[in-house]
């Protein structure tokens, strides 16, 4: 076994050490944030030495990115390609998960460079999010699709960011008020 092999006293970290690097990131980057989340910490909730994290990740910022891809990829394909919901039940069901604060949002706010790789990344899922509510919205027979998905994106990240600065759930109030914004914007045969 070669000291690349190796990780911190000596136990071999190799295999799996990426998984756990990425799990002690899951743990650690929602309770602590990303920028209070130090590179030792992260190796020694990992079980692997610094050396081992540079081997699997050129550095903490590609790490953060691997950590932003593992998050809904397809984005809440559970709802949007259900094919039990209607179009409107799809948009109102987006409503009913209640994440703590998105993590995409998270990084969005800790990370200040535009073109730091998991700020990208949260950008880009921000825009698909938007798009994929647009699609059911146009299902739904909005005459703006676009419009409604970019108020339902913006009502949801509000109600995520508010509901972690009040420590409460705003997502209730939120789906009320998404109801008024889609009835309000399907014509009366369609609702």
């Amino acid at each position: 076994m070669t000291e690349l092999e190796k990780g911190p006293r000596g136990l071999r970290s190799g295999r799996g050490a990426r998984e756990r690097l990425l799990s002690a990131s899951q743990q650690l980057f929602p309770d602590q944030g990303i920028n209070c989340t130090g590179v030792d910490q992260i190796c020694a909730v990992a079980g692997v030495s610094k050396r081992t994290l540079y081997q699997h990740f050129t550095g903490k910022d590609e790490l953060v990115a691997e950590y932003l891809r593992r998050f809904d990829p397809d984005i809440m394909p559970e709802i949007f390609d259900s094919a039990d919901l209607t179009p409107r039940e799809r948009l109102l069901a987006v409503f009913d998960i209640h994440p703590p604060l998105c993590p995409f949002i998270g990084a969005a706010v800790e990370i200040q460079d535009p073109g730091n790789p998991a700020r990208v990344l949260a950008r880009d899922h921000k825009k698909a999010f938007a798009a994929r509510l647009a699609e059911a919205a146009r299902e739904a027979g909005a005459p703006d699709p676009e419009g409604l998905g970019e108020q339902l994106a913006l009502l949801l990240d509000g109600a995520s960011a508010r509901g972690r600065v009040l420590d409460a759930d705003a997502f209730a109030t939120a789906a009320a008020i998404a109801v008024v914004l889609i009835d309000n914007a399907l014509p009366l045969a369609i609702r």
